[in-house]
């Protein structure tokens, strides 16, 4: 089988079998077109690579100037492809699977501090931009959904009753998501005023939950530009995202006394390791306080 008859098989095999959003799948396309452009240059046979031409491969990306965390991830999506290749019986062996990427600096991640959150909060004014942009705030600080799960939330995924809302995360996986009361007054006060501004002709903005200034449904970009707009607005001088909202509800949570597999279960985390690093968060919180309090600690 040709190269590319092989990656296009295995994109379709992300999207339909493992259940990859569109945009992953795009992103592992990409990944994968510089293994196919090496391949294509080079007329190697894909099939049998020698370790010499996978060594190859590795320093042409490197010599391309790809960041560690680009070479990781085009790395991450071609082992993928040779196990999926091996599996399908399309080649014998991944000529891949021994090499290891250069390992990732265990940065701790940005939170806001509980203050910072409330001066965030407290920025939006009162039209019905403003209004809507303190629903999305008090959302993502109360659920800790991911950017894209939030802006993929349609009408009849709240729950108004139970205070909850149903999250489509990744992989089509399923999770509940609970609603404090300040992010449920901001839905309320929010909900009715979006009737008058969606866009009518547009079925999928009839029912997503969020919309643009357009009446259609609003993008994680768009997410993105509005946290900016309130951080920067608040005096905050750090670099804030919308997953800074998603780190600093777990980091919260632990500070306050949640067990980390409740805030696992929260996150649509898969695996304990991934929720593990906000303990590490509230620890460097605790070395901060020795250093400044103890009399040994500035030594």
């Amino acid at each position: 089988m040709k190269l590319s008859e092989a990656v296009k098989a295995y994109l379709e095999y992300l999207g339909s079998g493992r259940g990859l959003s569109v945009n992953s799948v795009l992103a592992y396309g990409k990944d994968l077109n510089k293994f196919e452009e090496f391949i294509r240059r080079r007329e190697f046979g894909w099939e049998r690579l020698s370790p010499t031409e996978v060594r190859g491969f590795l320093g042409e990306l490197r010599r391309s100037g790809l960041s560690d965390a680009s070479m990781r991830r085009v790395l991450s999506a071609v082992k993928g492809f040779f196990r999926y290749a091996v599996k399908f019986e399309l080649v014998s062996y991944s000529p891949f699977e021994s090499i290891k990427g250069k390992k990732k600096n265990s940065r701790l991640p940005e939170v806001l501090s509980e203050l910072e959150i409330r001066r965030v909060l407290e920025n939006p004014d009162l039209s019905y931009q403003g209004l809507r942009d303190r629903a999305i705030l008090e959302l993502l600080y109360s659920t800790g959904c991911r950017v894209s799960e939030l802006t993929a939330l349609n009408l009849r995924d709240i729950n108004r009753n139970k205070k909850s809302i149903r999250v489509r995360g990744k992989g089509g996986k399923e999770r509940y998501v609970f609603v404090g009361e300040p992010a449920a007054e901001a839905l309320s006060t929010y909900l009715p005023l979006r009737e008058r501004h969606v866009q009518g002709r547009n079925p999928d903005a009839r029912l997503a939950l969020f919309l643009n200034m357009r009446g259609e449904r609003l993008s994680p970009r768009g997410v993105s530009l509005i946290v900016e707009k309130h951080v920067r607005e608040s005096g905050i001088d750090k670099k804030v995202s919308p997953h800074t909202f998603r780190h600093s509800f777990a980091t919260h949570l632990l500070n306050n006394g949640a067990e980390i597999r409740l805030v696992q279960e929260m996150l649509g985390h898969a695996g304990i390791s991934t929720t593990q690093i906000y303990t590490h968060v509230g620890l460097e919180k605790l070395r901060a306080v020795y250093r400044e309090a103890h009399p040994h600690g500035k030594r």
